[in-house]
């Protein structure tokens, strides 16, 4: 009788991802139906844009169907206006069981010189969900690799922690 333990296998579903398998960028132009009485992108726009370039990473990470379950706070720092060019990036920071929080930034870019003022950054969080019975489902960890990912993977750990911890006070409070 051999003392070697069976090798347990992953399946390459939850086997880890990087961040790069996660990333988006997506461009956008700001058409006069997109915009305020102001003439500059509304802020419901700008955060449809970001759901979405952030659901595009949550599924590129999940390989499954993905849904949003929070979004933390979003402060705007510079308008857009009718006519510029919005470019959002989006990757998976940090994966728990079945939830994954996608950090997203969103930049103007000058036609002209192809400078970029920020507009906004946000922290989404999505569950993976099963297709066939819709419940969550497994998800597989990231795996930072570059000095920056592994800032941003502990920052969005920590995050999750606070988010964990909120929920629970309000549900005993």
């Amino acid at each position: 009788m051999s003392s070697k333990k069976a090798k347990v296998s992953t399946p390459s579903s939850l086997r880890g991802r990087s961040v790069a398998d996660s990333k988006v960028e997506m461009t956008e132009i700001v058409f006069p139906t997109d915009a305020n009485p102001l003439g500059n992108v509304m802020g419901g726009r700008i955060m449809h844009w970001v759901d979405i370039c952030a659901a595009v990473a949550a599924g590129r990470h999940a390989r499954t169907p993905v849904v949003t379950a929070s979004v933390d706070k979003i402060d705007f720092v510079n308008p857009v206006p009718v006519g510029g060019v919005v470019v959002a990036r989006a990757s998976v920071n940090f994966a728990g069981r079945t939830s994954m929080e996608v950090g997203v930034k969103v930049w103007q870019e000058d036609r002209a010189t192809g400078e970029r003022k920020h507009v906004v950054s946000a922290y989404l969080t999505f569950v993976s969900l099963d297709p066939d019975t819709r419940k969550p489902r497994e998800v597989a960890p990231i795996l930072p690799k570059s000095e920056e990912e592994k800032r941003r993977f502990s920052d969005a750990k920590r995050r999750r922690e606070l988010r964990i911890q909120l929920r629970n006070e309000k549900a005993n409070g």
